[in-house]
């Protein structure tokens, strides 16, 4: 697995990537992990190999893994029947290439709009030259696959090829209702308001500012959960916002848990994990209208869209539910049911059929030791999914 960021960066391409390595341990996989350093030695069992890396300017936490020889020499060393490139960039790109002159197959994931982050931050008229080069490094891949219709579109407009579907799993117990803490919610809100709140990183391809068009909603508190680059500025565009910082772990869950309205504003994501964490956790969700949310809220069901940018959309919708009780719970209701059993056990399992497929299609190339062992695997998660169906 060559990935552009790993441990102890946290972000949507580490946490699936560890969700992956997880299940690869689940199902008796070995890997090797190969990631911009530094970095642990290890992770659920698999050994990391770091290589270095270089901080972007003004985003220090974002590394950016340099491509160096020792990628080729670690594959070769490790003879795998499958790569994993996880949001290939740089570092990504050199596993593609050694890939190929190694003749190995290998899946790349599309997880992160780089096009849409380099505008974000200023860097105007970089669009082509971005798209250009990641449709080159994916061109090397047997197969991309992407997370939501709306970037399977984009990138088939734009002539990506071996286009297929990936979506991401959610922990249905992490993330659970169960979990809204009352004494939570009188520290944040002590005089009862009613909790809208953003969780993720804070950078400005998020658009956080935009929550400042809610600031001054009767009865709302607004609480941002996360850490980034653009933390102190918004803490001064919003004074009245409750900041806890970085959560993780049982304190993560009870901070979604303890909403009642759920808000994302960046309108560049390809999935948005946080949206599906805060629908598992029984909260109404308000996002844009773009990208990965299109595909997880259901106006009307589950939360509502709005378009992205418009502060006049997120401010109606909010305030509509912020008046309504009984349409909050009847929304973070249904968005619960929706996503509650997209576990990370089946969606691994999805990869490891995807895994097959590219090395069945290698067969003729004279690698077909890799499909006996990846294919056997696949037949054996078939048969115990339907002796779960048959259980159940």
């Amino acid at each position: 697995m060559v990935t552009e960021s790993f441990l102890p960066r946290v972000n949507g391409v580490t946490n699936s990537v560890c969700r992956v390595l997880e299940h690869l341990e689940r199902r008796g996989h070995q890997a090797l992990i190969i990631a911009p350093g530094p970095g642990p030695e290890s992770y659920a069992g698999h050994r990391v190999v770091v290589v270095p890396g270089v901080g972007l300017p003004g985003y220090n936490s974002f590394v950016l893994g340099l491509p160096t020889k020792a990628v080729e020499r670690r594959l070769r060393d490790f003879q795998p029947d499958v790569v994993h490139l996880a949001s290939p960039v740089a570092l990504g790109a050199a596993g593609a290439h050694a890939a190929r002159k190694l003749g190995v197959p290998s899946v790349a994931v599309f997880q992160t709009d780089l096009a849409g982050f380099a505008r974000r931050y200023g860097f105007r008229g970089t669009d082509r030259a971005i798209w250009s080069w990641l449709r080159h490094v994916h061109r090397l891949a047997d197969r991309t696959l992407v997370p939501s219709s709306a970037t399977h579109q984009q990138l088939s407009e734009r002539g990506f090829p071996g286009l297929a579907m990936w979506r991401r799993g959610v922990d249905s117990e992490r993330f659970h209702p169960a979990h809204r803490s009352e004494e939570l919610r009188r520290e944040l809100a002590p005089n009862g308001e009613v909790l809208v709140g953003y969780v993720g990183r804070l950078a400005g391809e998020k658009r956080v500012e935009l929550l400042a068009c809610l600031a001054d909603l009767p009865g709302v508190r607004l609480v941002v959960v996360g850490d980034g680059p653009a933390r102190k500025q918004l803490q001064v565009q919003l004074p009245g916002a409750v900041f806890p910082g970085f959560l993780d772990g049982p304190r993560l869950s009870q901070a979604y848990a303890s909403l009642d309205v759920f808000v994302h504003t960046g309108a560049d994501e390809t999935f948005c994990q946080a949206v599906q964490e805060a629908m598992a956790s029984g909260v109404p969700v308000v996002a844009p209208a773009a990208g990965g949310p299109v595909d997880l809220v259901v106006p009307g069901r589950t939360g509502a869209l709005f378009t992205p940018d418009s502060k006049v959309e997120l401010r109606a919708y909010v305030s509509r539910l912020a008046a309504e009780p009984e349409l909050r719970a009847a929304w973070g209701a249904e968005g619960r049911a929706m996503v509650e059993h997209r576990s990370w056990i089946s969606v691994g399992d999805e990869l490891l059929r995807h895994y097959s497929e590219v090395c069945r299609d290698r067969v003729l190339r004279g690698r077909p030791q890799a499909v006996e062992s990846i294919a056997a695997q696949a037949t054996m998660i078939s048969v115990a999914d339907d002796r779960e169906a048959a259980a159940a």
